[in-house]
């Protein structure tokens, strides 16, 4: 669906008379601290590129972001961000049945349903810490020849060994695993959980560029596959999907992986302190429940009186928007998700959140 992905910082600003840039936005995943060091200057030298077309297929990008973790560029297509991969997998995979390890991203179930493919969940609770129960899920899966996995989960924050799904997919050639690491990136020692250099031929693998270098205007995703799986997405791509200006972006990062890889080193440094530092906070109430996370947001439950809506409305009225997390099927209206930014601004919404649940909505402001 084309909105109910999370606050509209656009109508929450109208609604408080403000502008969008006085809102803390703390429902949107992405990195608390920026873009990676000359970056915006190299895109605003760029900016000449858009009197002319960009190259109609990204052969060039591709082939810088094959080259930057050793794999073919025959088995890597960029793309105008992840989404458009997602949206069209059924598709190109032919699906006729899938299977979503949830809570997730609503757009898996989202492009089942624009292609008219059934869809159900195999679903994990808070009492499980949400952490899925691997072998009840295999029992689900003769039923389904598509299936959808977040890794790290969103909302839930959670990471499922890489050897684990490894072994799932060679463990069931005949279906095809879509794993989703949009939000890896965040996870210190991530790369190593990655099934990016996989040479699997029910393997699909995600990749987005928007959260971890915190440029999702520009829309850069990447879907790594077999060659066959590749070849079957150029009949559903169009020309000059990825724009002059997020070619250049990626040619830059890819060009630099030393500066790169370092900045994504102490992003996860940085986001491992503050999220340590945010929950120490939150655990003053017993009105809310923070669950563990390895990514750049925490996934928590309202054990009080006040529901997701209430809470997130009153947090708006200090300028903070966070995640209510109550349409994503499999959680209710008890559940907040919480984006970790820079240390002042988290400091200052636990404390707030600590008043409005600690004293059940009376006297926040």
């Amino acid at each position: 669906m084309i909105t109910g992905h999370g606050g509209n910082i656009h109508e929450i600003a109208t609604r408080l008379g403000c502008a969008t840039s006085d809102i803390i936005d703390m429902s949107s995943n992405v990195n608390p601290l920026g873009q990676p060091p000359g970056l915006a200057e190299h895109l605003k030298q760029q900016l000449g590129e858009i009197e002319a077309l960009p190259q109609a297929d990204a052969k060039a990008i591709n082939e810088s972001f094959a080259n930057r973790y050793g794999i073919a560029p025959e088995k890597t297509l960029a793309g105008n961000g992840t989404t458009q991969f997602i949206y069209s997998i059924p598709r190109v995979l032919n699906s006729r049945n899938t299977l979503i390890l949830g809570p997730a991203y609503s757009d898996y179930a989202d492009a089942c349903k624009m292609h008219d493919v059934p869809f159900a969940f195999a679903m994990t609770i808070d009492s499980d810490g949400f952490h899925h129960d691997m072998v009840q899920v295999e029992k689900q899966l003769h039923q389904f020849d598509t299936v959808f996995i977040c890794n790290p989960n969103n909302p839930t924050g959670v990471l499922i060994s890489g050897d684990v799904l490894k072994n799932l997919c060679h463990k069931y050639p005949h279906i095809f695993f879509v794993i989703d690491e949009s939000y890896l990136p965040f996870v210190p020692g991530g790369e190593s959980e990655s099934l990016i250099r996989e040479d699997m031929k029910n393997l699909l693998v995600l990749n987005s560029m928007s959260k971890i270098f915190r440029i999702p205007g520009l829309r850069i995703g990447f879907v790594v596959a077999d060659r066959t799986i590749i070849r079957k997405f150029f009949h559903y791509y169009l020309p000059w999907s990825v724009n002059s200006l997020a070619q250049a972006a990626v040619g830059y990062l890819m060009d630099r992986r030393e500066q790169t890889d370092l900045f994504i080193k102490q992003s996860q440094q940085y986001l491992e302190e503050q999220r340590k530092s945010f929950m120490k906070t939150m655990d003053k109430s017993d009105k809310i429940r923070f669950f563990d996370s390895t990514t750049s947001f925490i996934l928590a439950k309202l054990t009080g009186s006040m529901n997701s809506a209430k809470v997130c409305d009153l947090m708006a009225l200090h300028r903070i928007l966070i995640r209510n997390c109550q349409n994503f099927t499999g959680l209710s209206d008890q559940f907040v998700r919480i984006s970790i930014k820079t240390a002042g601004i988290n400091q200052s919404a636990a404390e707030k959140l600590l008043k409005i649940v600690n004293e059940e909505g009376e006297n926040i402001l």
